[in-house]
């Protein structure tokens, strides 16, 4: 497997979180989101810059709503904009290539087997399955489809039309449990009560108009586009996606739904596991080995002294000359979690 080393996320630990309410009723997709099934759907917060703080906040607004039955997992996004436009319309193209709406989806939360779903507003759509994140080897697997997905936009605007007045468009997509269910704990949907990892990306790349229509805008020193910006729900930290671990968390509320959501003590164990991951991974890349004293893994900084107290709760590690595993106690005492190097992270 790749063994390569990593950037660690440049952001606190803070995940953003959503209580995900149930759903008044069926859902009739047109891609608007001002009618009565989104009522009572609160919105997310404005999505960031992927880097978190580091960069600007964005410089037109995202927001989200999120509902749930027993039959769907149902999305709506509202992106303002000025510029619509989209090309692609095959399926399954690479549709970050356009402006776009990203979903990602862990249902159990090690890391591995997750879903990524990506949108541009002619409503082409790209679904796929990761077995593990890039970083830990991948594959993704594009023949894996959500059969029985429901997808619509709303423009409001004109596409691909320079001169038009452009406000927004919307998306709104169900994604039935009979197929999410596939990654989750148990292979079953969730219940009142349960949490998963999810987060939103919004690809928007730089553009020209030109001859009455839009063009990506050139880098003159590279001669090609400019890089796209990425802009999310939970900051990475990172300029990449796939670090699962820095995904918001979304609670499944039944019909008395709290305000808010405070994740279970043993997301901070889980972090500080992943933390050490980062350094393994990071110190193999170096040297070529990795260690089983903490003391090789700890460096200079704030960090440390949290690390070094955590080693102090009891940190098993165990190493080969091309794998380790890792332990430590659940903040509650019931159990323990591992994590090895290919970033899968579990509760025994």
């Amino acid at each position: 497997m790749n063994l390569s080393g990593m950037p660690e996320p440049a952001v606190e630990f803070a995940p953003r979180s959503y209580v995900c309410g149930r759903a008044p009723g069926m859902l009739e997709l047109d891609g608007q989101l001002d009618k009565p099934f989104w009522e009572a759907a609160p919105w997310s917060e404005a999505f960031v810059d992927i880097e978190g703080p580091a960069k600007p906040n964005p410089a037109k607004s995202t927001r989200v709503k999120m509902l749930w039955d027993d039959e769907y997992f149902y999305f709506g996004a509202h992106l303002e904009e000025d510029e619509i436009w989209a090309t692609l319309k095959e399926r399954e193209s690479v549709i970050f290539h356009d402006n776009d709406f990203e979903i990602f989806i862990d249902p159990d939360g090690d890391s591995h087997q997750y879903y990524e779903f990506e949108i541009n507003a002619l409503n082409t759509v790209w679904d796929l399955l990761l077995v593990t994140p890039y970083r830990d080897g991948g594959p993704p697997v594009n023949g894996w489809d959500i059969r029985g997905l429901k997808t619509a936009v709303h423009i409001d605007g004109k596409l691909n039309d320079p001169s038009a007045d452009n406000r927004s468009w919307s998306v709104e997509v169900a994604m039935p449990w009979s197929i999410l269910r596939e990654c989750a704990e148990g292979q079953r949907p969730p219940q009142a009560g349960d949490y998963w990892r999810v987060n939103f990306s919004r690809v928007q790349w730089k553009v020209d108009k030109d001859g009455g229509a839009y063009r990506k805008s050139i880098d003159p020193a590279t001669g090609r586009p400019y890089p796209e910006d990425n802009w999310v729900w939970s900051p990475q930290g990172v300029i990449n996606m796939h670090y699962p671990e820095m995904w918001g968390f979304v609670l499944f509320a039944g019909e008395e739904a709290p305000d808010v959501f405070e994740p279970p003590a043993d997301e901070s164990v889980k972090w500080k596991l992943r933390k050490l991951y980062y350094r393994q991974r990071n110190r193999y890349e170096r040297s070529g080995a990795f260690s089983s004293e903490l003391a090789d893994l700890l460096e200079d900084g704030d960090e440390q002294g949290e690390l070094a107290a955590f080693g102090a709760s009891g940190i098993l590690i165990e190493t080969t000359a091309n794998s380790f595993r890792m332990r430590a106690p659940s903040a509650d005492g019931g159990g323990a979690y591992w994590i090895r190097e290919d970033g899968k992270l579990w509760k025994e």
